[in-house]
Formats: structure tokens, sequence, C-alpha cells
């Protein structure tokens, strides 16, 4: 019997900076298609829920997709802008205090740590981990940029916690045969884990 030798080349190509990934997900048509593996998820800095338009904004769309006008898209910001806003969003100050309290809100969302929340142990398979605590720090330094701050408060901590942590914590069987959802376990450690004052 003869042996062959077989030699292949991989060749990897990085692409250029700025790189991001999104990604939808459609509630309605899953056929054919697999959930995401916590994992996976994980790498996702944010999972925001768009809801039905109101009235006067479907109008708007409806009105200008359905005439004769093709849109000319411009550009707003060049790569070269996104790089320098992630490098200026780094610079953003925010109190140890204040970092403190957006490790010990995802931390809190894990169970069977030391001093979880009754309603941790009942309805959460897997909390948030370190990836979370990350990006709340730095979704919170964006946001507060936006909001015209060069400091991080409580409140851009509080304002990011939905979107940063309804991926990254995984409900059990009785979180879903009760009906409580990542938003309504997300609520429940704002009200619990306790705020810095100084930081309000």
């Amino acid at each position: 019997m003869q042996e062959h030798s077989v030699t292949v080349a991989i060749t990897t190509y990085k692409l250029p900076e700025p790189f991001f990934v999104l990604a939808t997900q459609n509630p309605l048509e899953m056929e054919g298609t697999y959930p995401l593996p916590e994992a996976q998820l994980d790498r996702f800095m944010f999972n925001i829920v768009i809801r039905y338009l109101s009235e006067d904004d479907e109008v708007a769309v409806v009105t200008q997709t359905t005439g004769g006008e093709e849109p000319v898209p411009q550009r707003i910001l060049s790569g070269a802008d996104v790089l320098q806003y992630q490098a200026l969003v780094r610079q953003v100050v925010i109190a140890e205090e204040i970092a403190r309290y957006a490790v010990r809100l995802a931390h809190a969302s894990r169970p069977g740590e030391p001093g979880a929340a009754d309603f941790v142990e009942k309805w959460v398979k897997w909390g948030a981990g370190l990836r979370g605590s990350q990006a709340l720090v730095r979704g919170a330094k964006a946001r507060a940029l936006m909001h015209g701050r060069y400091h991080v408060s409580i409140k851009d901590i509080q304002a990011l916690a939905k979107p940063i942590l309804r991926h990254r914590i995984m409900t059990n069987f009785y979180a879903e045969s009760e009906r409580v959802t990542p938003d309504v376990i997300v609520d429940r450690l704002i009200e619990t884990v306790p705020a810095p004052r100084s930081g309000l």
C-alpha cells in the first residue's frame, strides 16, 4: 500500500482596523439555524433589542422607501476617526469604586458564588464573566463621553447593564417556567448590588 503525503498551506488575512461584527437574531425564523454557544455570545459587547417603530417613525420609513428618490449614503467618519475615538474612550477616567461596582454587578449574576442572591441561585444557570465586567466599563466610558463628561458615573454602568449583561446571563428551567427573563434578573441585580454613594 503506497503512502501519500499532503502539504496544506494556510494563509491568514488580517482585516484592517477598525473591524467589528454585527449580527441579527430573528425570533420568528429559527428554522435551519442554531443558537450561538455561550462562549461565542460572550464575544459580542451588546445585545440590543429592537422593537416595532412608533407610528411617526414607521410613516417616515414607508414614505422614504416607497418613493422615487434613491438615498445616497454619506460617510460620516473614516476608519482613522473611529480608531481615534476608541483611543479617546480609553482615556476617560473611572474611579476605582465605580469600576468595583461594575465588577460586583457582573459577579452578582453568577450562581454558586459566596453571597449569591437567592433569585440568582434559583433562576440563573450561568452568569456574566470577565468580559461582562470589561464591557460594562468600556461602554460606560463611551456613554460618559457622549454625555459630555470625562468621568464615568454609576448611571452610565446601570444604563448599559441590560444590553451588556442580557446575553451573558443564561437562565435555567425554573426561570423559563416562571417567565423570568435575563432583563428581569438584571433589574433585580441593580436593586440588590449596593452602589457607592459618591458615584451617583
